[in-house]
């Protein structure tokens, strides 16, 4: 009997992303994730975290959206359209959100139903506290295998610190 184990395909990296949708240096982070996605295909993981701030009255229920996107197939897309246009989720709000959604295809009235119904406030509110506990004050903050990068003050060298971890994890891999 042999002790080693046969590796299977390599496991992508997971990079955790606290981000608010109405934080506009996360919509500049936001090049930063779509040049590791180039860089790294599906050997790297991005995953949206929630860490809404109380000082954007509407990141909330952006963080709601996010997840009812992501549950309707669209969620990537739809922080991206938000993101994108951050100004005008500041000025119109929830309606915004809504409408973003049926600009992308999804089922804008089941939206407009998580909003009201809060469906999705337990996955937020999860994200939100284990963000605290483990220091995120602000946003965007990135999580990679443990180490806490903070992009809230500056996102100078984040994305060469993220890469750098990445192409250790992803060697030791094999």
């Amino acid at each position: 009997m042999s002790d080693s184990t046969p590796s299977g395909p390599a496991r992508p990296v997971v990079l955790d992303i606290w981000c608010e949708l109405q934080c506009p240096d996360c919509r500049t982070a936001l090049d930063d994730v779509r040049a590791l996605r180039a860089r790294y295909g599906d050997r790297i993981e991005p995953r949206l975290r929630h860490f809404p701030l109380e000082k954007h009255k509407h990141s909330f229920a952006a963080a709601q959206a996010a997840e009812e996107a992501a549950e309707q197939g669209q969620g990537w897309p739809f922080v991206e359209a938000v993101l994108g246009r951050v100004e005008e989720l500041d000025k119109q709000g929830e309606p915004f959100l809504v409408d973003t959604a049926r600009a992308l295809g999804l089922d804008a009235e089941e939206f407009d139903t998580a909003l009201i119904d809060g469906r999705h406030i337990l996955i937020v509110d999860a994200d939100h506290a284990e963000g605290k506990a483990i220091g995120v004050t602000g946003t965007p903050t990135y999580v990679i295998d443990g180490e806490r990068l903070d992009g809230g003050k500056s996102q100078d060298g984040l994305r060469e610190r993220i890469e750098q971890i990445a192409d250790r994890l992803l060697a030791e891999q094999g």
